[in-house]
């Protein structure tokens, strides 16, 4: 199996390949490594794929709608995976010109490439952020999602538009996967988890928004891994060849439990700084899984990850990622 998989080299991207070619799949991976946090940890990330048997990476900007094409034109491969986005909520509020070219430009360049190579699978990521405030938990697929509260999260609920038309008017085979606060190693510097281990080993005040009553539905990496191999074999049988799927741990927690386990693991109290509801932010997610699990017959897959193994693993990777 021929897999294309942009942003190879973001945190979703790198686990994903990785997984990928463990399942020896023969992986394509394109990013443009920018400068949004720092490229060390991107150019790690590759350097660890690129020692792996059947992984082909080529550095280009999914904006760039000419070499994009080439690159579709003269490269063999049957499923693209699209994950390469300018991420961050609160980013966006300030640079809502950066989410445009990578995340709307970027995304109808891949989508329409990948239409008019008659790809059998198109799956790329959208995000909880869509699902915006609402009164009602665990927050299901069918729910409405017409008030997003950033920039960001109008580019992703944009994305899943434009797919479903493409489905609608093309049959073209398209999921979604709506992600949720998805954690775990060689993870984004400027995700939560980071932050707080960061700043409580150096005795820096941790940040704490919304006076630190938020509730989140923290999902492990290795949660989501399984679930998306398993999909890139079963798009819609409908009419409308379009999904959309939460990909979560199903089950919400409270951030202090999420910082009081990173104290845990690092033997350091933090210090804390509380702050007011930010722009942009919801004060709580929480994701029903029924859906997927139903689609991929799954019984026992997808249990949750438990928030201490989860922590647990991920201070360890960072003491040792971070030792000097």
């Amino acid at each position: 199996m021929r897999v294309l998989v942009t942003g190879c080299v973001g945190f979703i991207g790198y686990h994903v390949c990785d997984y990928l070619l463990k399942k020896n799949c023969h992986v394509l991976g394109i990013d443009n490594i920018n400068s949004y946090y720092d490229t060390k940890l991107k150019k790690d990330r590759l350097s660890l794929l690129n020692k792996k048997k059947n992984f082909n990476f080529f550095k280009i900007d999914i904006s760039n709608h000419k070499i994009l094409k080439n690159f579709f034109i003269k490269k063999k491969f049957d499923y693209v995976i699209h994950l390469a986005a300018q991420a961050g909520v609160r980013f966006s509020i300030y640079n809502p010109n950066v989410y445009f070219k990578s995340n709307l430009q970027g995304f109808f360049n891949i989508i329409n490439l990948s239409h008019e190579k008659k790809i059998k699978h198109f799956i790329f990521a959208s995000s909880s952020s869509v699902y915006g405030d609402q009164g009602k938990f665990p927050l299901k697929e069918n729910y409405r999602t017409d008030f997003p509260k950033s920039f960001y999260a109008a580019t992703k609920k944009s994305n899943e538009i434009i797919a479903h038309s493409y489905s609608a008017i093309y049959k073209m085979k398209n999921t979604g996967l709506r992600f949720f606060t998805l954690y775990g190693s060689f993870g984004r510097p400027d995700m939560a988890i980071y932050k707080f281990t960061n700043s409580i080993i150096v005795n820096k005040k941790i940040e704490l928004f919304n006076h630190g009553n938020h509730y989140r539905d923290f999902t492990h990496i290795s949660v989501a891994l399984p679930l998306i191999y398993k999909l890139i074999k079963k798009p819609s049988k409908s009419k409308i060849p379009f999904n959309i799927f939460n990909i979560g741990n199903g089950k919400s927690e409270k951030l202090i439990k999420f910082v009081n386990l990173i104290e845990t693991y690092l033997n350091k109290k933090s210090k804390v700084k509380k702050l007011p509801l930010q722009k942009g932010d919801v004060y709580k997610t929480h994701s029903s899984i029924k859906k997927i699990k139903k689609h991929l017959s799954f019984k026992n897959q997808n249990k949750f990850i438990d928030l201490k193994f989860g922590i647990k693993d991920y201070v360890s990777w960072f003491k040792e990622y971070y030792k000097n």
